[in-house]
């Protein structure tokens, strides 16, 4: 049996069934590229008879990407089929996924019918759909709440009829590791020609074991596993690509692996996030913005010193530069050494306690803190004098139907250079005419404004991160207006430019 695992990935169509993360033909066109570039096998690219723009989105997916193969999901209906494989006619390489359920639930409930009219419908669609591609999933909805000695009863009958991956869907997310395992692992050694297909599995996170659903899957014999880009989908979401591509990886034991460049992930998961306006959170594993935070003293000191003492994945290997260092009121003495060591300073071992001393007073008042605090702790806080970069007048126009615009006059070294410019918004437009006048290719990488007081006169605080020539710098300013703090933060950013 093979170890390669395929990773199909159904982002755009699982995945797209979350309420408000609908995206458009263009937007899907666009995470399928860089789902081909991050490697996955196979795209299902949407449900073509359920409307005009799904069976656009698949016609047009299937010219823009080469590699992956385009699956394209039906019911176990003949005009479902019939549309799909129109669909899928300029695929290169095309796959109908029909299928129907089989649990009780489904087959007395749902569907009204008996379990043997459920096997006719079943191999009746995949006969069908095999006119049309030689490629043919079947998927046995709500799988996990179906009897073991029926449902090898239908994957057998749908392999004879021609099917070349069978989905076993955990649809409602409710088996527990073990049970699903012992589900794949009973089909493995029961169903007599379970060698002429590829068993997949499809895991729904309603109880949260999507990811341990479908490892044990693999281990038990799955060699596909259905997932999203940052587990989106129906309910609770869907089996979370990256979970089980990252889990694999690190486990070389297990002996399995996947075709997925793991440098992309980020890079993926933020286009993901970005396109459906869906945020990620903070604690996601693999992709949540403190997936590779420390704030912990104890952690600090334990990943400066060596990082495989509290992290299991090198950052890098999933597209993040590196860990992050963030410093609270837990952190200790290590973590507070090394950040005043990186922004220049190496106080005498009484300086270093004296600066912890205030540094900690100063980390019960704020949540987090900044350089710039640091700087003002160690002593050589800079004076407004000292920035070479000085904002000295910003005007800009904005409201409906107008194009915003913004006249930025700066001094450096004593001239005053003034310059305008346009953009999406007042902030965009002063950033664009700053950019102008320093002529440094620098790129905006976060954005971040922070409320300090309350009111409509409130303290807005802002923080900006700038990449120049593979150098991250830091920004910060505070104003009661927040196209001048912003536009000053940049400045102060641009300006530790060397």
């Amino acid at each position: 049996m093979s170890n390669k695992i395929y990773i199909f990935d159904t982002t755009l169509r699982d995945g797209e069934q979350v309420p408000g993360c609908q995206l458009n033909t263009i937007e899907k066109i666009e995470i399928a590229r860089q789902l081909e570039k991050l490697g996955v096998d196979i795209i299902e690219a949407g449900f073509p008879v359920s409307s005009p723009g799904d069976f656009n989105s698949v016609v047009e997916i299937s010219k823009a990407v080469s590699n992956p193969t385009i699956c394209a999901l039906t019911r176990a209906v003949k005009k479902d089929i019939e549309v799909a494989a129109d669909a899928l006619q300029y695929a290169k390489k095309g796959r109908i996924h029909t299928g129907i359920g089989t649990s009780p639930y489904h087959i007395f409930n749902k569907l009204n019918s008996n379990p043997d009219e459920i096997i006719k419908r079943a191999v009746e669609a995949v006969k069908f759909a095999k006119k049309f591609v030689e490629d043919v999933e079947f998927y046995a909805e709500d799988a996990g709440r179906s009897d073991n000695e029926y449902l090898a009863r239908v994957v057998e009958e749908v392999i004879k009829a021609g099917a070349t991956v069978v989905n076993i869907p955990d649809t409602t997310g409710y088996c527990l590791p073990y049970e699903y395992g012992e589900k794949i692992a009973w089909l493995v050694n029961k169903v007599p020609n379970i060698d002429k297909a590829i068993i997949s599995t499809h895991c729904h996170n309603d109880l949260g074991m999507a990811t341990a659903n479908s490892v044990s899957g693999i281990i038990n014999g799955a060699r596909q596993v259905e997932v999203t880009m940052n587990g989106i989908g129906e309910r609770a979401g869907n089996t979370s690509l990256e979970e089980v591509v990252m889990t694999l990886r690190s486990h070389k034991d297990l002996n399995f692996d996947t075709d997925i460049d793991t440098t992309q992930i980020m890079k993926t998961s933020s286009l993901v996030s970005t396109l459906m306006r869906m945020p990620i959170q903070p604690n996601k594993a693999i992709v949540g913005r403190n997936a590779f935070s420390h704030s912990s003293g104890i952690h600090q000191d334990g990943v400066l010193k060596n990082r495989e003492n509290y992290e299991i994945i090198n950052p890098a290997d999933v597209g993040v530069k590196e860990s992050s260092i963030v410093l609270t009121a837990r952190s200790g003495r290590a973590a507070l050494k090394h950040r005043l060591t990186v922004l220049g300073y190496d106080p005498e071992p009484a300086k270093m306690e004296e600066i912890y001393t205030k540094f900690l007073d100063l980390a019960d008042k704020k949540k987090d803190i900044t350089d710039e605090d640091l700087e003002i702790i160690a002593g050589r806080a800079k004076t407004a004098e000292s920035r070479p970069l000085e904002l000295v007048s910003l005007q800009v126009m904005c409201g409906k139907e107008l194009i915003p615009t913004a006249t930025v006059q700066v001094s450096f070294n004593g001239d005053i250079f003034t310059e305008t410019a346009s953009g999406n918004g007042p902030i965009d437009a002063a950033f664009s005419a700053v950019k102008t006048l320093v002529k440094r290719k620098v790129r905006l990488e976060e954005f971040l404004v922070q409320a300090i007081t309350r009111g409509s006169d409130d303290l807005g605080k802002v923080h900006v991160r700038v990449e120049h020539k593979g150098q991250t710098y830091y920004g910060f300013a505070a104003h009661t207006d927040i196209v001048t703090a912003s536009v000053e933060s940049f400045l102060d950013a641009i300006g530790k430019i060397q």
